[in-house]
C-alpha cells in the first residue's frame, strides 16, 4: 500500500478544459474539445469510445507524453504544462505507469528484469516485498525467471502491467490493453488490472472501445467526438 500525503483531500489526477485540435482553419481536427475528468486516488476508470473518439489522445495528454492546445493537467499536484521537457520526462517516468497494447518487453532479459528495469534504470531501489507481491498478485510465481519468448501474450501483457505498478505510479493509465488478446485472455487481464487496483489501491485510466471491458471499472466515462457524453457511476 502506496498512501500518499493529502491524496484523501485533491484527486490524484485533474484535467480542465482539454482541448487538442490539428491542422489549421477551416480544416482544423478537434480531437479533444473541451474535455474535464477528475479521477480519485485508488478509483480505476474506463474511458471508452469508438476509434477517433478522441480517447487515446486523452490517454496522451493525462499521461503528459503530448501537450493540449489548451486547458491543463494536473498529477498528484503538478501542473503537466508548467514543467520543461526534461522535467515533464522524469516525472512521467516516476509518476506514470504506461500499459500499451504491445507488451514492450525486452526479450534478453528475464520476467523479473524486466519489472524491475524502471526501477534501477532511475537508480532507486527495488522494494522487494512489494516486487514479489505483485508478481504473486498477477500469478507470474513460476515465471520469474522465464523469458519473454516462453510466454503466451497474456503473461507478456501481465508481466507488462507488473512493470508498471512495481514504480509505485501515481496513475497507471492502460491504452486497449486487451488489443491483442482473445476474448477469455482479455477478460483474465482485466480482472487482474481490477484487483491491483484494489489490493494496491492503484489508480488506473483504462482506454478501451469494447463496452463490455469498460463495465469492470468503478466507472465510465463515454467520449464521442473529443467530448465527454456521459459518466456511469
Amino acid at each position: 500500500m502506496h498512501e500518499r500525503e493529502g491524496s484523501e483531500h485533491m484527486p490524484v489526477l485533474a484535467a480542465y478544459g482539454l482541448k487538442k485540435h490539428y491542422g489549421i482553419a477551416p480544416n482544423v481536427v478537434r480531437a479533444l474539445d473541451g474535455v474535464d475528468v477528475t479521477v480519485e486516488a485508488g478509483e480505476f476508470v474506463a474511458v471508452v469510445g469508438t476509434s477517433g473518439s478522441g480517447k487515446s489522445t486523452l490517454l496522451h495528454m493525462l499521461g503528459g507524453l503530448d501537450r493540449p492546445s489548451d486547458g491543463k493537467v494536473v498529477v498528484d499536484g503538478h501542473e503537466l504544462a508548467q514543467l520543461s521537457d526534461e522535467q515533464l520526462t522524469i516525472f512521467r517516468r516516476r509518476n506514470v505507469g504506461f500499459v500499451f497494447q504491445s507488451y514492450n518487453l525486452v526479450p534478453i532479459l528475464s520476467v523479473y528484469e524486466n519489472i524491475v528495469l524502471p526501477i534501477e534504470l532511475d537508480g532507486n531501489k527495488v522494494d522487494q516485498t512489494y516486487v514479489d507481491e505483485i508478481i504473486n498478485t498477477l500469478g507470474l510465481s513460476e515465471k520469474r525467471d522465464a523469458m519473454p519468448n516462453m510466454l503466451s501474450g497474456g503473461q507478456q501483457q501481465r508481466v507488462a502491467i507488473a512493470r508498471a505498478l512495481a514504480a509505485k505510479p501515481s496513475i497507471l493509465l492502460a491504452d486497449e490493453p486487451t488489443g491483442n488478446l482473445d476474448s477469455k485472455t482479455s477478460q483474465d487481464v482485466l480482472s487482474v488490472l481490477k484487483v491491483t487496483s484494489t489490493r494496491f489501491h492503484q489508480t488506473i485510466i483504462m482506454i478501451t472501445h469494447n463496452e463490455h471491458f469498460a463495465q469492470l471499472a468503478d466507472r465510465v466515462i463515454h467520449l464521442e467526438d473529443g467530448k465527454i457524453v456521459g459518466k456511469v457511476g
